[in-house]
Formats: structure tokens, C-alpha cells, sequence
């Protein structure tokens, strides 16, 4: 079976590289893909055809752009590193009229400065900021229906851990406001050049489409930040603890938001609000399903309309 991606090879890597007098950046977190048939998977579990648009984060050398190129209608990639545009240009040249370019950091990107609207995410991700990248691309690009994504294993057990799990967090929470679990399989670190000291995931995650409204949405979010404050003690000192410090909620509280209460104004009404939300005050944060989260956040925009 002939090659979807012809630069899936240590050998293919270096020689990129060597042409264009670079190496790796650990800083960067560079990793390259070396396998084909890790390739191959991802673009099936994306289910890719030539009707998708398709968005990258951090294509590198275009190891997996070539083959998202053969298997998508276009594709738009953003690349941090300033020295691989050019290595880009060479290597997607064949795609050239479907190929995109933009050089920057992915998460100050905005959704107007693509030429088009894409609907899948497909990306071996940044590991440093992959958390962080899919929660925002599901929230800020509307037009995302669904990503595959190659991540950290930790960060993959997070991204879909079930709650009374080690892994199950704020995060877990937060993200499946936006985004339900349907597929993963592992890649080990020899599937890499140079080989990372972690093990690796490939990932999909699909959009939901639950009508949820904005507000109640953001204090959901809230409330799981509360809750994890401090793990393995009750939510209600959990809480209690994340409203009390006023380090935790700077960035969450932003005074022209519809769902800003003070925090030294909350902090007396933790009871009213658990008991609002069904939700006993000697349960932990770990033990409580996404809907019991939703819960605590309706609770929660109705305190802020009694204050």
C-alpha cells in the first residue's frame, strides 16, 4: 500500500530539516510524526472527505498536512515557528490552491481571519498548550463539528475520564459542556522523531449540540473550578476555599459579565446555593455527573439574580 504521507520517515524528517539548515526546538516541543500508518489512522478517525474543511495546529514540517491535503477540500494550518513557513511551502506545494498558511500563536487566532469557516479540527498538537487549545477552538470557532487530535495520554485520560475517577476534574467538566468522547487509540514514543519521554493519544471529539445558553454555560465552568479547588475535600469547603482567595478567581470574575457575583459576596451563600442545586454538602467534586454540575450552575445564576 502506497504512502498517504511521504515525509512519515526518519529519514524523509532529517533530510527536510538538513535542506533547510534546521533542527528540532525543544522549547517548541517539536515532535515529528515518522509513522505512516499512525497517519492513516488519525485521517480515518477524523473520517475525512473531500468535502471537509480542515484547520492544523503546529503541522511543523506538513507530515500530516500532505495527507489532511489528500484527504480534505482545503485546508488552513497555523504555525508557530518562524522557520517553517518556508519548509511549508515546500513540502504542501503540490496542494498549493487548497493550502493555507498562517503564521502565529493558535490561540490568538481569531475566527475572522480565516478565509473560511472550517468544520474539523485535526492536529498532533503542541503538548504544552493541547489542553488548553480544545476547549478554546470549541468555544470560540462555532463551525467546529468535531477534532482529532493527537495529545498527551495523561491529557487524553482527562479529557475523557469518568467522574469518582482520578483523572475526572474541572477540566473534564468544562469540556464536556462542549464536546462528548467518541474514539482514542494510543501511539507510542517510537511513532516520533525525536521520541518524547510521554506516552501519546489520538483522540476524537465531536461537538455537542445540547442548547445550553451561554450564561448558564460560563457558570457552569465556574462552579467546576469551585468545586476542584481543593480535591478530595467536600465541595462545600471546596468552594469555600476557591471564593475566599481572591488569586483563584481572578480572570474568572470579570465585572461586565452576565454571570459575575463577588466573591466575598458568594461565600455566606454556599449552603442556599448547594442545597438550590440538590446537591449535598458532604459530596466531593470527583463524585458529581455533568448534569449535577449544570444543576449547581442554574443555582448559581439565580443567587446572582436575589444579590
Amino acid at each position: 500500500m502506497s504512502k498517504l504521507s511521504f515525509l512519515a520517515s526518519v529519514s524523509q524528517t532529517r533530510s527536510v530539516l538538513e535542506q533547510h539548515g534546521l533542527m528540532t526546538k525543544k522549547a517548541l516541543g517539536q515532535h515529528f510524526l515518522i509513522n505512516d500508518g499512525i497517519v492513516q489512522r488519525i485521517c480515518d478517525s477524523a473520517e475525512l472527505t473531500q468535502e471537509d474543511k480542515v484547520i492544523e495546529v503546529g503541522p511543523g514540517i506538513g507530515t500530516l498536512s500532505v495527507a489532511l491535503l489528500q484527504r480534505a477540500g482545503k485546508l488552513i494550518a497555523i504555525e508557530r515557528d518562524t522557520d517553517l513557513p518556508q519548509v511549508l511551502a515546500q513540502t504542501c506545494k503540490p496542494w498549493q490552491d487548497s493550502f493555507t498558511l498562517i503564521s502565529g500563536d493558535a490561540l490568538e487566532v481569531a475566527p475572522e481571519d480565516l478565509s473560511f469557516a472550517p468544520n474539523k479540527l485535526v492536529s498532533n498538537l503542541p503538548y504544552a498548550v493541547a489542553a488548553t487549545i480544545v476547549l478554546d477552538y470549541f468555544e470560540r470557532f462555532q463551525s467546529i463539528e468535531s477534532q482529532t487530535i493527537m495529545v498527551q495520554a495523561e491529557v487524553a485520560d482527562r479529557m475523557c475520564a469518568k467522574p469518582g475517577t482520578k483523572n475526572y476534574g474541572a477540566y473534564t467538566v468544562k469540556l464536556g459542556l462542549w464536546a462528548a468522547f467518541a474514539g482514542r487509540f494510543s501511539v507510542s514514543e517510537g511513532n516520533f522523531f525525536p521520541p518524547p519521554r510521554v506516552k501519546s493519544a489520538v483522540i476524537r471529539l465531536d461537538r455537542k449540540h445540547d442548547v445550553i445558553p451561554d450564561d448558564l454555560r460560563r457558570a457552569t465552568m465556574v462552579m467546576a473550578d469551585a468545586a476542584f479547588a481543593t480535591r478530595r475535600k467536600t465541595i462545600a469547603n471546596s468552594m469555600k476555599t476557591y471564593f475566599s482567595n481572591p488569586q483563584s478567581v481572578t480572570g474568572t470574575f470579570d465585572q461586565n459579565s452576565s454571570v459575575a457575583i463577588l466573591p466575598e459576596v458568594i461565600v455566606p451563600h454556599i449552603g442556599d446555593l448547594l442545597l438550590q442545586a440538590g446537591i449535598p454538602a458532604n459530596a466531593r467534586g470527583e463524585s458529581l455527573e455533568q448534569d449535577q454540575f449544570i444543576a449547581l450552575g442554574k443555582a448559581y445564576l439565580q443567587l446572582r439574580e436575589t444579590l
